[in-house]
């Protein structure tokens, strides 16, 4: 379980406060306008970005003082942070073994869960050799291969057309159910959080507001998310 214990942080420019707990095993969509603190509130659970006061539990573990490396977390932005330089196998290797020493059962590994995300065939390539929906798969492949508890993905789909980045919900919701991951991924899509999340964190007004039923809350939204969706 995730917690948020009175969390604020206060900048020139920005407030943002967070109170939450979060359940094992939810799948959380975080909507809220531009620049409400959509971004901030996954670096703060991520460890990217450490707040004024408050903490953050995992299981009831305080986290707030580790590194990102030492969280429970694994963390897919918008590009898909692929290292151009290295085949597909070898980026999600590191998922493994960030020195990609792998042995054989890791090498093993690494190709099944290439097969799982439908990418077999395509260890050697590269990522520029790829179309965008592959070089996600890559990404969510790591992911995959990692098994950390907590998954944060900030807008990962949102440069990929509908049908495609519909296709990519659907798989990022197996592993998910295949991992019992708790995912929170940062959407500006009303529809991406309806598919995929039963749950929505409205941030608004410089509060992280506790998850709340997806359907009820866009289907009525508050004026400051609805003055967002137009």
């Amino acid at each position: 379980m995730l917690e948020l214990r009175d969390i604020s942080v206060i900048r020139a420019d920005y407030a943002l406060r967070a109170s939450m707990t979060v359940p094992r095993g939810a799948r959380i969509a975080v909507i809220g306008a531009s620049g409400a603190g959509k971004s901030t509130l996954l670096s703060l659970i991520g460890g990217f970005l450490a707040p004024d006061s408050g903490r953050i539990l995992w299981d009831g573990q305080d986290i707030t003082a580790l590194p990102p490396g030492r969280r429970p977390v694994s963390f897919l932005f918008q590009d898909q942070n692929l290292f151009p330089h290295l085949s597909v196998a070898q980026n999600v290797g590191l998922g493994l073994r960030p020195d990609l020493r792998l042995n054989g059962a890791q090498r093993a590994r690494v190709a099944q869960v290439l097969e799982e995300v439908g990418l077999a065939g395509m260890e050697d390539r590269r990522p520029a050799s790829l179309s965008g929906g592959q070089q996600s798969r890559v990404a969510l492949a790591r992911v995959l291969l990692r098994a950390r508890p907590l998954l944060l993905l900030d807008e990962p789909f949102a440069a990929l057309g509908p049908a495609l980045k519909s296709e990519m919900l659907d798989l990022l919701a197996r592993i998910a159910a295949e991992t019992r991951a708790t995912v929170l991924i940062v959407t500006h899509d009303p529809q991406d959080a309806r598919s995929f999340a039963p749950e929505t964190v409205l941030i608004d007004g410089g509060i992280a507001q506790p998850p709340a039923p997806t359907g009820p809350l866009l289907d009525d939204p508050p004026p400051g998310l609805r003055a967002y969706l137009g």
